[in-house]
């Protein structure tokens, strides 16, 4: 696995040094003008896909501002010159508590999408949770990320046989675990999709992980009595161009003529979620992998018990960024019962909300082992590939590094629950 460009601590005199020569980064530091920047260049409907939650968006500001009802008490004298920010994770050592979170439909905002991620994520040392809605077939991710730590997420659809097929690709890939997300066996109501009347897989964007699965190419010719009805428009033939052109292969009329990209389309809108999943499904999965297990979207404290119950080997305390449920709890605030619960028996991931270093820094007092990010990696995408992926993520490293060594620690161990005032 590549070693990151520089230690964390450097970072910061990079960017005084290369102002100093007149170069600034095209990648804001600042969270909140950084998706300012991205939103200026994303398409309408792609920004409201992305930055977009639920209904009013309460847990979406839930989440920012859960953050500041604690605040840090640096302590001092305790020579901090050097630091250690990493953790180990499912017997892997990695340099800094951070995740990049599975984030659907990278092509949205850039042609290289998810291979621009793996290849940032590999080379800042920084694990990356494959999305299972990605618009690139997780085996060319995985290639090109070499040896860089990869996990797999599996939306656990209405075929089974297509979820153990999406796990055993995920092992021949080499991702180290496979993380189900819970919260999402529905669509949330998205007010700025609905708005839009946009949903991106409807032009075949994507479902790469779909179209390139040997089950669901077998699935494909089932018959779909109850597909949905199309009126003829001039946005719905446009729309049809961008699915045959979304599906893989070469040739249009060739696609086209063959019925598939739309079929595809049909298909995964008819199983990529299952509603009737329960607790006792867990063991389907177990059966189908020896890969530790993680579980996203745990936000009640019981939910937590039920997983050390179904042997599950780690958690993710996630609200899906606040794009499920409209006034939902934010995940700061759920964390520290969760927490309680574990016990240090699993691993306690946490994400919907990081922004900066302080926060990082909070979740890990609070009982996080590590911490996920999604959105501000995407924005980094938009304005500058996988260069501005690397940047968004040596910034937040760089940022909880100062935070951590300023507050009088010297490694993540170091970081508890003393160390945070309620406020």
């Amino acid at each position: 696995m590549n070693k990151p460009s520089f230690p964390t601590g450097d970072r910061q005199r990079e960017i005084y040094l290369n102002g100093f020569a007149g170069i600034r980064s095209n990648i804001p530091v600042d969270g909140k003008m950084l998706e300012e920047k991205a939103r200026m260049k994303m398409s309408a409907e792609a920004f409201a896909y992305i930055a977009g939650g639920a209904g009013h968006e309460s847990t979406i500001a839930s989440n920012r501002s859960a953050f500041e009802k604690y605040k840090i008490i640096p302590r001092m004298l305790r020579n901090v010159s050097e630091r250690d920010t990493s953790i180990t994770l499912f017997g892997k050592k990695i340099p800094s508590p951070l995740i990049l979170s599975p984030v659907g439909v990278l092509e949205m905002v850039h042609p290289e999408a998810d291979l621009a991620v793996g290849r940032a994520a590999s080379r800042e040392n920084i694990p990356y949770i494959f999305s299972n809605q990605a618009s690139v077939p997780m085996e060319q991710v995985a290639t090109t990320m070499g040896s860089g730590l990869r996990l797999f997420q599996l939306y656990w659809s209405k075929s089974n046989e297509l979820v153990a097929s999406f796990v055993s690709r995920a092992e021949k890939c080499g991702c180290s675990a496979i993380v189900v997300t819970l919260d999402t066996t529905l669509l949330g109501w998205r007010t700025r999709d609905l708005e839009m009347a946009y949903l991106p897989f409807l032009e075949g964007k994507g479902i790469a992980q779909y179209t390139s699965d040997p089950v669901f190419q077998k699935l494909m010719d089932e018959p779909n009595p109850n597909g949905p009805k199309r009126t003829i428009t001039l946005d719905a033939l446009s729309g049809l161009i961008k699915m045959v052109n979304a599906y893989p292969g070469k040739g249009f009329i060739r696609k086209l003529k063959s019925g598939r990209p739309v079929k595809a389309v049909q298909k995964f809108t008819a199983i990529y979620s299952n509603p009737a999943i329960s607790w006792k499904d867990l063991s389907f999965l177990r059966q189908c992998t020896k890969l530790p297990i993680l579980l996203k979207g745990i936000l009640h404290p019981d939910d937590a018990s039920l997983a050390i119950d179904h042997g599950i080997d780690g958690i993710i305390v996630s609200n899906h960024g606040g794009r499920q449920v409209d006034g939902a709890i934010s995940t700061f605030e759920a964390l520290p019962e969760i927490v309680k619960v574990i016990g240090g028996q699993i691993p306690v991931l946490m994400d919907s909300g990081i922004r900066g270093g302080a926060d990082m820094f909070k979740a890990i007092a609070m009982g996080a082992t590590a911490v996920c990010i999604g959105r501000p990696y995407v924005y980094g995408l938009t304005l500058g590939g996988e260069s501005g992926v690397r940047e968004v993520i040596q910034n937040l490293v760089s940022d909880f590094d100062l935070t951590m060594g300023l507050s009088g620690c010297k490694s993540v161990l170091e970081i508890n629950r003393s160390m945070l005032l309620p406020v």
